[in-house]
């Protein structure tokens, strides 16, 4: 048997992952992934192989999944949040392509989008958009006009990847590019480390989100002309009329 899980592990402890994704590892004579989300999930892996590379490093990574498949052995590919989602289930089947022999199953899992709304409360009720920040594969020339044109239909916008070392201002600059058709004082908010030690979350405003320090591991809500802070929480109405 030629088999690849690619397995979502949502934010990362057990008590959020699916039963399936820990079927999935348990099934799987051969682990591979980052080595962040490898170390999420150490206590589910056991005495079976680990295979992990560092960031920049997904194809490598895939091509060792392939093989360890192509060799007979189950491998699980483990990602963050849902494996379909910014996650490792396009490039799996990319790598794999001219080997349709090898039985690929996607684990989905939870999507940061839907962990850290369940922190704020209720942010996306109604349409919204997920937008990453990061540049490294795409040019920063279209993420801009994802924003542009998601804050002109008034979106509900989660930002994934708002910064880094290298791209310490780009929250910045995509406050002030949302603000040319979302009002300053539009509620937002953002949690780092979801469900993770050291979750930390903030609800603020748009204009005051353009000033807060955040990182890779932080996810980014911008409301809509509806979303209110109702209690503490980030609500957007669907329009019920309550």
């Amino acid at each position: 048997m030629k088999k690849i899980f690619v397995v979502g592990l949502g934010p990362g402890g057990k008590d959020q992952m699916t039963g399936r994704a820990i079927d999935a590892i348990n099934e799987s004579q051969v682990i591979t992934g980052y080595k962040v989300y490898v170390e999420l999930v150490k206590d589910l892996i056991g005495d079976k192989e680990v295979y992990i590379s560092n960031m920049k490093q997904e194809v490598e990574r895939c091509k060792k999944a392939m093989e360890y498949a192509l060799e007979g052995k189950t491998t699980a590919m483990v990602c963050s949040g849902d494996a379909g989602v910014y996650g490792m289930a396009g490039i799996v089947c990319e790598v794999c392509k001219d080997h349709p022999e090898i039985e690929i199953e996607v684990v989905s899992g939870i999507s940061a989008c839907c962990s850290g709304a369940a922190v704020l409360g209720a942010p996306l009720i109604h349409d919204f958009a997920v937008i990453s920040l990061s540049d490294l594969l795409t040019p920063w020339e279209k993420i801009e006009k994802r924003l542009l044109l998601a804050s002109e239909a008034d979106f509900v916008i989660c930002l994934y990847n708002p910064s880094s070392k290298k791209r310490a201002d780009y929250l910045k600059k995509a406050c002030s590019l949302m603000m040319q058709h979302k009002a300053p004082e539009t509620p937002c908010g953002y949690v780092k480390n979801i469900g993770r030690d050291g979750e930390e979350s903030k609800i603020c405003t748009l204009k005051e989100l353009a000033d807060e320090q955040v990182d890779m591991f932080t996810t980014v809500f911008v409301g809509n002309s509806q979303t209110q802070v109702i209690n503490g929480r980030l609500v957007t109405p669907r329009g019920y009329g309550v």
